[in-house]
């Protein structure tokens, strides 16, 4: 035992404590944002010209929902979709990668990306087409101009791959093509540190692949499941905050706690969608005219289990109303397929496609061990910190995970 249960079960005490206050004033904070979030007065264009004001001027590194407008009048913030009534015809991309991370412990040191893709035309009565691209990374691979590379330096070059595999599957699919991938439509990296110059570089590559959909006409989104950003949240403290204190915006948050599916939770039936709104983040100004990044939240639970989604699309498909449409209505249905656990199922098959197993991992260190001793070269040893470990047969938490 390495845990003090005694002094654990006291601060338990305490938490609970404090929950039955924190709950009462989150409750009162709800209550207060859709009250905000579904007046038909609030000044929206007001609102979004106050939101950039505030990211010029006072915090370049603002990130929240931005009100959107069509044919010059705003879309409602409060307002609700149904769920398109027919069924979507279309072919549909998922893509979904897994890393490997070097691990300086082990006998022989490498990396690896490994790409799952699966192509369905919901047309035909034939199977999904998957494929698996897997990448090694080895010797001069594993190296880049600051030293080792990271794990997030790979996981940047992952996130690259799968957008990149979507290019290569659109250009030959049957249309209208709809293409999915986990997670925030975003590339993610930081644009200073250990990435650096590299994300930059990244940043373009995938603009690129980014106008090249829009070319091809595709329909792009990003699912986010269980989401927990406040982003519609901060656009109504922004809405809060008086025009004299604008500049301590940095320190203002009233309605700290809350995320924005607590907001759209109450009012989103199953099936139905949020208004679509405009992403206002650090770099938004990369993702220029119909690359600009939107984002809206989709109820995909059922009747007294709501479960609720962001999903994240460029501008050419958020004011695209055809498009909109197919999207929302081939997310309802493949999420429809896993039942109780509602999941774009094709997304599941992607990341099935994908994920190396532990035991993969250890064939692929066999064989790389064997090519190495057959060419009469020394292969390494573990580290004597993880023989330690392998003795206690790897059944506690490491890094946030379960090691069997």
């Amino acid at each position: 035992m390495v845990v003090d249960l005694l002094q654990v079960r006291e601060q338990i005490k305490a938490l609970g404590e404090s929950a039955v206050v924190r709950h009462q004033r989150l409750k009162e904070m709800r209550e207060l944002a859709l009250m905000m979030l579904r007046n038909p007065a609030l000044e929206l264009e007001r609102l979004q010209k106050k939101a950039l004001l505030i990211m010029h001027n006072f915090d370049p590194n603002l990130r929240c929902a931005l009100p959107v407008s069509v044919g010059g009048e705003f879309l409602s913030v409060g307002s609700s979709y149904p769920s398109p009534k027919f069924f979507p015809n279309a072919t549909i991309l998922a893509v979904d990668g897994s890393q490997i991370p070097p691990d300086r412990h082990a006998e022989v040191i490498f990396g690896m990306i490994n790409l799952g893709a699966i192509e369905l035309d919901t047309t035909s009565a034939e199977a999904p087409n998957v494929s698996i691209n897997s990448r090694l990374f080895y010797d001069e691979e594993l190296y880049t101009e600051s030293g080792f590379i990271t794990d997030s330096r790979l996981a940047l070059i992952r996130d690259l791959s799968e957008r990149q595999r979507l290019i290569e599957l659109a250009v030959n699919a049957k249309y209208p093509l709809i293409s999915l991938t986990d997670g925030p439509l975003e590339l993610w990296g930081a644009r200073e540190g250990d990435l650096g110059s590299d994300f930059n570089k990244s940043l373009e590559l995938y603009i690129d692949i980014l106008r090249k959909l829009f070319t091809l006409n595709v329909v792009v989104a990003g699912y986010v499941d269980k989401p927990g950003a406040s982003l519609v949240v901060r656009l109504l403290e922004i809405a809060l905050i008086e025009e004299g204190k604008i500049k301590d915006i940095k320190n203002y948050y009233p309605l700290r706690g809350l995320v924005d599916i607590d907001l759209f939770r109450p009012f989103l039936g199953p099936g139905e969608r949020s208004t679509v709104f405009a992403l206002q983040f650090k770099t938004a100004s990369q993702y220029r005219d119909e690359l600009a990044l939107h984002f809206f939240y989709l109820n995909v639970g059922g009747i007294n289990q709501p479960w609720l989604a962001r999903i994240e699309i460029p501008a050419w498909v958020a004011k695209d109303n055809v498009m909109l449409d197919l999207l929302h209505a081939v997310l309802i249905h493949q999420c429809n397929i896993m039942g109780p656990r509602p999941y774009p199922y094709l997304l599941h098959r992607a990341h099935e496609a994908a994920v190396v197993s532990i035991q993969e991992k250890e064939q692929i260190t066999q064989m790389i061990s064997m090519e190495l001793r057959n060419r009469g070269l020394a292969v390494g040893k573990i580290s004597h910190k993880q023989s330690g470990k392998n003795l206690g047969g790897r059944t506690r938490y490491n890094g946030g995970k379960l090691l069997p």
